[in-house]
């Protein structure tokens, strides 16, 4: 099963840099270390090759993933926004029932979630709760903490 990655422009191209630096620059610099150590005598013994060993693993994991990722990525243009109801790149502007406070998300990709600026991912609870409502909802929301309902008070793109 294939996942699909939405992402903005801005987001998609920032991925292709790491992947350029992760190939291009730090895989190199992995299989120098391993050759360095190398030539430090028995690896049965050698913590130094162990570690760099280790240190290229976790590198290729990385690479693997983020090609992955920019493998399934579909990139949205932010200027073609249906803000009828909330989807990924609309800004929603939401109460919280419970608290009465009001609290605008702009719902994003995973790569882009970053709550201390109000971007919440797509795949949170709160995000899949929203997803789909319209000014005037409420959507109801369990989160680990329990149930939080919040009503839809705007759209915006």
């Amino acid at each position: 099963m294939s996942v699909t990655n939405y992402v903005t422009k801005d987001t998609f191209e920032k991925m292709k840099e790491e992947l350029q630096q992760l190939k291009g620059i730090e895989r190199p610099a992995a299989s120098k270390a391993i050759a360095e150590a190398r030539e430090k005598g028995d690896l049965k013994e050698n913590a130094e090759y162990d570690a760099a060993k280790e240190a290229q693993g976790l590198l290729e994991a990385k690479i693997k993933q983020l090609e992955g990722v920019i493998a399934t990525a579909r990139i949205l243009d932010e200027n073609n926004i249906d803000t009828s109801k909330v989807s990924i790149l609309t800004k929603v502007t939401v109460t919280n029932m419970g608290t009465k406070k009001q609290v605008t998300y702009k719902i994003v990709s995973e790569k882009e979630a970053d709550l201390k600026l109000g971007k919440i991912s797509v795949t949170s609870p709160i995000g899949k709760g929203l997803l789909g409502k319209v000014v005037g909802d409420v959507a109801v929301v369990t989160v680990p903490a329990g149930t939080l309902k919040f009503k839809v008070e705007d759209i915006t793109a």
